[in-house]
């Protein structure tokens, strides 16, 4: 294992029991806990995308602040629903973020998951072409966004421009170089890890995937993941790519860990439908003693086979304890499963 980063939802609601009552919160603890995350040493600060809720949405302007305020730590989303976004705008955002952050950016998309609105992309000016499906629809927008990054000129210029332009076609400005090989897909599937590996986008892999064989979801996400990189090698790319997994992990080392989450962790994967036609598979969650921990994370394919792991936290509990999380885990859990 290369790196460990986390990966925050951002979750917030007016109840007195969250530490994080409303969307200021959320934005402004999300950057507090990526600069302690990157003080405590972790290599990644991740956040999920969701519209319509009361979570993070914006990404941008979050990932910006991350920027300026942080020097090493990766800055990344998990993920960012390609069914509602406009890819040369998005590439513009981008680009100006990861110039902010000093090409740090690690982008990750996906084709989107079941949400709190029917059809919310619409409200946001987007429809799938006649015969096609919102999932099209997504890939079409990532196809448009990753050939926009390549950073080569599509556009005639005006022959009276307001400034003077440089020779030759224009391009979407800001231009951040190599930030096309920093994009990642969040695939649910095998076929669309494939897909992705394809297109030269990095794979991220969560704690739900489609149910393919009715094995245990580790063994199927470390599949999915020899498939995607079979794919990778056969499309003839020069680089190695990279590959992330999520996982719930609590170290439980004082009162407060056992309060919260000494229960245990969910034990087992669950099944279930995440829409009328797709069965999929939940990873289980591990809290326990950090021994423990490390005799049970050991046994996970999908750990094993990947480059980087993203620790899903709390948010709602604040900055200085998920902090702690951070930090028991890097400290007293993962030098044992090989970081660094």
């Amino acid at each position: 294992m290369k790196k460990i980063g986390f990966l925050s939802f951002g979750h917030w609601t007016p109840s007195t029991q969250s530490q994080t009552r409303s969307a200021a919160d959320a934005l402004l603890q999300s950057i507090e806990l990526a600069v302690a995350a990157e003080e405590l040493g972790a290599d990644g600060a991740y956040f999920r995308v969701h519209h319509f809720a009361r979570q993070l949405s914006a990404p941008f302007p979050l990932l910006a602040a991350i920027g300026a305020r942080t020097r090493r730590i990766e800055i990344g989303t998990g993920v960012i629903d390609m069914r509602y976004e406009n890819p040369l705008y998005m590439a513009e955002d981008a680009g100006a973020a990861d110039l902010i952050a000093g090409g740090r950016l690690q982008l990750g998309l996906s084709r989107g998951s079941p949400e709190q609105v029917i059809e919310g992309w619409r409200h946001f000016g987007y429809a799938p072409a006649d015969g096609r499906t919102h999932a099209d629809m997504a890939r079409e927008h990532t196809q448009v966004f990753l050939d926009v990054l390549r950073g080569e000129g599509f556009a005639p210029p005006n022959p009276r421009p307001m400034f003077p332009n440089p020779p030759g076609l224009l391009r979407v400005e800001p231009h951040a170089e190599g930030l096309r090989e920093r994009i990642w897909w969040g695939s649910s599937s095998d076929a669309t890890a494939v897909w992705a590996a394809k297109l030269g986008m990095n794979l991220q892999s969560s704690t739900l995937k489609t149910d393919e064989t009715g094995e245990p979801f580790h063994v199927q996400q470390a599949r999915q993941i020899r498939a995607y990189r079979a794919a990778w090698k056969e499309a003839g790319h020069a680089r190695t790519p990279r590959v992330s997994v999520s996982r719930s992990i609590f170290a439980l080392v004082n009162d407060q860990d056992r309060m919260y989450f000494g229960r245990g962790g969910q034990e087992g994967d669950t099944v279930g439908l995440i829409d009328e036609q797709t069965q999929a598979i939940f990873g289980r969650s591990y809290a326990a003693a950090p021994e423990q921990l490390i005799g049970q994370l050991a046994q996970d394919e999908a750990i094993a086979e990947a480059d980087t792991l993203l620790l899903t936290v709390p948010n709602q509990l604040g900055v200085a304890y998920n902090a702690h999380v951070i930090e028991t885990i890097l400290t007293q859990v993962a030098p044992a499963l090989g970081w660094r």
